[in-house]
């Protein structure tokens, strides 16, 4: 699975958009006050994590965007 089809199976299953962010596809705006969210690391890795509180804490490093986008769909279906 990539990022754009994750998006896609988010939105069949109904989950809201201001629940997460999907960097490069989905980047809810005004940005919601939390939020679970997908991006690419500096070093080329994939997390996934919450932001709350202004704050980004890691839940997860994946080595590939699938097993990111794997995560993700798990943490909010």
């Amino acid at each position: 699975m990539d990022r754009q089809r994750l998006r896609s199976a988010l939105r069949a299953a109904g989950v809201a958009d201001g629940h997460y962010r999907i960097e490069g596809v989905h980047e809810p705006a005004p940005t919601p006050p939390d939020f679970l969210y997908l991006r690419r690391t500096p070093d080329g890795a994939w997390e996934t994590g919450a932001y709350e509180r202004g704050r980004y804490e890691v839940i997860a490093r994946h080595p590939d965007e699938a097993a990111a986008c794997t995560h993700l769909l798990a943490l909010l279906t």
